[in-house]
């Protein structure tokens, strides 16, 4: 995937437990005949593979658990993730006794899966329902109408923001209001101010921006501490952290990612919300080439930059810093703001999901194993895996991940097109266009008469769609604490 760096190579993982072999991604592999006198005789037996080694200790637990309660026998295999699916296909084709019966994927390569018989539809489950996931987890998993996996776990983007510096501010602005044209004793008193902490949460989430437009009029009545450098920053490189601002009106094969009649990439909404994105730049001014996803959380964990747009591995990192110590604040997460008034924002997500092998000769064991693994063997996940399980039987063990789960709930899933597969590292490269003042019409209608082609085998061209007149705006530049900046960071007096 190119919205976030994947591992391509993984480490050799060989577990072996009493109901459990793990084999590694070098191709090692247990003899059947060592399998059957170390586990005492026959048993059913499937294998799982995956590409994650942070899911090893957590995958090789439920196969034991499993296998125990059900006497059969489930064997992890780790492997790399370069080129998998093919892997999936040739071991399915020509390894019949240790081909994967269930294997997790991304959701984006389900479609390409399915299409090569790699993906069993799940047919009767009482599983993949609305009351066990959310509908973008159903999405996600759906290609042509059907269910063709179980969602197992999500990533997301969302807001991250230092609390302890909007707390600091709240309480700022309350005490001048209790002290303002207050003499002798209520002067007094007015210094000594303090606020209740239930008001105080009420406040800072008053403050919280709903819109980019809040946003900016927080940044310019926002008097920085000393050590922040950036109000928002995030790595405007990566559609990922991008996307939520035309996820809701770009919309390429549906709410399935999966159908070609569903393609409306040219519309006036999605070129009015690139226009906010790019007065941004005017504002909180970021060098693509400088900036990078782990800079800006590091920036964050420094207490450099108030608000940023993460993931939700950021969450084990916060917490990493806190208990090291280097990271004295307190934090929080809230779903994305909408774009305008009009506008609405919304994130992209990515599912993995847990798939049965067309070609597996023990669908009703993978099923089985695949409904544990994904609704009931869920236990501190996100503590031991660094995963955000889509399941609403997953109880979070950190209270912010309840914010990337809303955003996942309302979220667009990455699409499963096989003719639109480069629609990411170009619509990155129309990100980055726009981001330094190119035309954005011009760029949009570009990008779609390049996938609609690409759809429809033959040259296609886009009306031109002419874009209402507005006043234009006098120029802007980002003040904070009374000092104007021409690059669009704060400094201080």
């Amino acid at each position: 995937m190119i919205l976030r760096k994947r591992l391509t190579a993984m480490l050799l993982v060989i577990g072996m437990t009493a109901g459990v072999i793990g084999v590694g991604a070098s191709g090692v592999t247990v003899p059947k005949e060592t399998e059957e006198s170390l586990f005492g005789g026959k048993k059913d037996t499937i294998y799982f593979w995956y590409t994650d080694d942070a899911l090893s200790d957590y995958v090789n637990s439920a196969a034991v658990n499993f296998g125990e309660a059900n006497d059969v026998r489930v064997i992890p295999v780790l492997k790399s993730g370069r080129e998998y699916v093919e892997a999936v296909n040739y071991a399915s084709l020509h390894d019949e006794e240790q081909m994967p019966d269930v294997y997790l994927l991304s959701n984006d390569s389900l479609g390409k899966a399915y299409l090569a018989g790699l993906a069993a539809e799940i047919k009767d489950s009482a599983v993949c329902t609305p009351e066990v996931f959310p509908q973008s987890a159903l999405s996600a998993v759906t290609y042509d109408g059907k269910i063709i996996a179980y969602p197992y776990y999500f990533e997301t983007s969302a807001y991250l923001y230092n609390k302890t510096y909007l707390e600091d501010f709240v309480k700022e602005r309350l005490k001048e209001e209790a002290g303002a044209g207050a003499e002798g004793e209520e002067a007094e008193e007015a210094a000594e101010f303090s606020v209740p902490q239930e008001q105080l949460e009420a406040s800072v989430q008053e403050l919280l921006p709903q819109t980019m437009d809040e946003l900016l009029s927080f940044a310019d009545a926002y008097i920085a501490p000393e050590a922040v450098e950036s109000i928002l920053k995030w790595d405007v490189s990566d559609i990922f952290y991008n996307y939520y601002f035309i996820g809701q009106y770009m919309v390429v094969g549906g709410e399935a990612g999966d159908d070609e009649n569903q393609i409306d990439i040219y519309n006036l909404e999605s070129i009015e919300c690139l226009k906010v994105y790019q007065k941004l730049n005017q504002f909180f001014y970021i060098e693509p080439d400088m900036v990078t996803y782990d800079s800006v959380l590091q920036d964050f964990i420094d207490g450099k930059v108030v608000f940023s747009v993460v993931t939700n591995d950021a969450i084990a990192r916060l917490e990493e810093a806190r208990e090291d110590g280097s990271f004295p604040f307190e934090y929080g997460i809230m779903t994305v703001p909408r774009i305008s008034e009009a506008l609405a924002g919304r994130s992209l997500s990515v599912t993995n999901a847990v798939v049965v092998n067309g070609y597996s000769g023990q669908q009703e064991l993978a099923n089985r194993f695949a409904t544990y693994l994904t609704t009931e063997y869920l236990d501190n996940f996100y503590t031991r895996t660094g995963k955000t399980a889509s399941s609403y039987h997953a109880a979070y063990e950190n209270f912010w991940l309840n914010a990337f789960r809303s955003e996942y709930e309302k979220s667009i899933p990455m699409p499963k097109m096989i003719e639109t597969s480069n629609f990411w590292i170009q619509l990155e490269i129309l990100f980055s266009r726009v981001w330094n003042g190119e035309n954005i019409n011009d760029l949009v209608r570009g990008l779609s008469e390049q996938m609609m082609t690409q759809i429809l085998g033959q040259p296609f061209t886009e009306e031109y769609i002419e874009e209402p007149q507005t006043e234009p705006e006098e120029e802007e530049e980002y003040i904070d604490d009374g000092e104007t900046m021409d690059d669009g960071e704060v400094t201080n007096q």
